[in-house]
């Protein structure tokens, strides 16, 4: 199988990219200078001249809150929806399977039950989710064949995450406040590598979300798990999102995804959200 990888540089398309070559496949990583996703032609070209079995589309903007400056919308659109359908309209072309990556943004984040993946009440609470969400369909109303993975609170080697932000105000300050009022689980790329790698070399394709295993969760009390498996003191102060401002975009309040349709499907579940922490602590050697 040959497959093609955007955003090679960043935290999921690195894992990806290592996974697939694992695996004795030949993965086609790409990032902005290898292939603009903004530029059709550009996309078209090296799409066409790759020539692979599937498109693993990991690039995306993701700087929620700069998303929001009235200056960077044209840029996110760019990137996130019609960078998206660029992909698409190549992979059509080509007759070559997609697997999007896509986010629980998409959704209101209200209430406290799970969002299912065939769930279609999307409501973005902002730019970011916004443009995913246009993502998404740009990829189903141009393909059959494809996958659409939400996934949410990533984490990865590469680039920057919640995990290595505690880590380095954990290393300056003996107390520190996180949000409590915020639910969901974290998603490690080099888990989630494993899943899309497994996809890719399946024809289930449809709707999925895709975080670790082990529970619901707020972002207190995975600040809370970090400092403990980090053997750090720092006291953690659990406050609403109200009490903690300082946010441009909105945010979900509820990301619980229900992730049974991997099972249902024959998908091997990702390991316990722990585990993966542990397992990432030990990768970066902070």
């Amino acid at each position: 199988m040959k497959a093609l990888v955007t955003g090679v540089k960043g935290q999921l398309g690195y894992d990806v990219v290592n996974e697939l070559q694992q695996r004795g496949h030949e993965a086609i990583g790409v990032d902005i200078e290898e292939m603009d996703i903004t530029d059709a032609e550009c996309v078209n070209r090296v799409i066409t001249e790759a020539a692979p079995d599937v498109v693993i589309h990991c690039a995306a903007w993701t700087a929620v809150d700069a998303a929001e400056d009235a200056e960077n919308i044209p840029k996110v659109r760019a990137v996130n929806a019609a960078g998206t359908q660029h992909i698409a309209d190549a992979c059509k072309q080509l007759g070559c399977r997609m697997i999007y990556i896509s986010t629980d943004y998409v959704f209101s984040g209200q209430g406290t039950e799970p969002w299912t993946p065939d769930c279609k009440d999307f409501a973005p609470l902002n730019i970011y989710g916004q443009t995913k969400l246009e993502g998404e369909l740009a990829v189903a109303n141009t393909l059959d064949k494809f996958f659409i993975v939400r996934i949410a609170w990533v984490f990865g080697k590469n680039g920057n995450n919640f995990i290595k932000t505690m880590l380095n105000v954990g290393k300056k300050h003996d107390t520190i406040r996180v949000v409590n009022d915020q639910i969901g689980t974290p998603t490690y790329t080099y888990d989630l590598a494993r899943l899309l790698a497994d996809m890719a070399e399946s024809e289930k394709y449809g709707y999925y979300h895709a975080t670790n295993e082990g529970g619901y969760i707020s972002w207190y009390d995975f600040a809370c798990e970090i400092f403990r498996q980090a053997g750090y003191s720092t006291r953690v102060v659990p406050v609403t999102t109200e009490e903690y401002g300082l946010s441009k975009a909105a945010r979900p309040f509820n990301s619980r995804l229900d992730k049974s349709k991997l099972t249902e499907n024959g998908f091997t579940p990702l390991p316990d959200w722990r585990d993966a922490l542990g397992r990432y602590l030990k990768e970066i050697e902070f």
